[in-house]
């Protein structure tokens, strides 16, 4: 299982439901402007580029902005990825292992833009409605910078709802987020947003 995979993604559920209308882009904006936090359980798969299932995960997730946010996964492998909005803990339960980086080192230019409300969605995005003729309305966002380690973003949207999200990178890999039983603006516990490493783990702190 990609172990960091979810560093890109905690930040795009920040944009997390719009109206199915034909300005998109303002919808996509008023969104922001008002979403302050969010949970879902979500399921994850990873295609590589011949559209083969390499990896798949489950898990739960909690966001608050900007910044904070929570991601457990329960299978296959048992992991928690917490950010405070300073820290970013990764915590692999197998390997009895936590890995500590800077919030802003570990984003960096990846779609953690979403979660830092500091610019507008269409300073950094290029926001474009899409049509697949499917029962979701989808929004593609492109990055404007050429150093993105991702090619596009896609929000798919049931009603008033987000039901999938696909990344692609630049390695040609699709990551698939599957989303249920998600809440918009839920108040959830502080605690959810402070990691303290267990006795007896390794704990490793990196600079990038």
């Amino acid at each position: 299982m990609n172990r960091y995979l979810v560093v890109l993604f905690v930040m795009i559920f920040s944009g997390n439901a719009i109206a199915a209308t034909a300005n998109v882009v303002d919808s996509l904006n008023l969104f922001f402007k008002d979403l302050k936090t969010l949970t879902a359980d979500f399921e994850q798969v990873v295609e590589n580029s011949q559209l083969n299932s390499t990896e798949k995960a489950n898990g739960k997730l909690w966001i608050q902005r900007p910044g904070k946010f929570r991601w457990d996964y329960d299978a296959p492998y048992e992991q928690e990825i917490v950010s405070d909005g300073a820290k970013l803990w990764i915590f692999d339960k197998d390997l009895e292992q936590v890995t500590v980086k800077a919030v802003s080192a570990s984003m960096g230019n990846t779609p953690a833009v979403l979660l830092s409300g500091a610019k507008p969605l269409a300073e950094t995005f290029k926001i474009v409605p899409l049509d697949f003729g499917t029962r979701l309305d989808w929004v593609e966002l492109k990055p404007k910078e050429d150093d993105a380690s991702f090619t596009a973003i896609r929000l798919g949207f049931e009603a008033t709802t987000l039901k999938i999200m696909l990344l692609e990178d630049n390695l040609g890999q699709t990551t698939r987020l599957v989303f249920s039983h998600l809440q918009r603006n839920p108040t959830i516990d502080a605690n959810k947003f402070i990691f303290t490493p267990p006795a007896g783990v390794d704990v490793f702190e990196t600079s990038d």
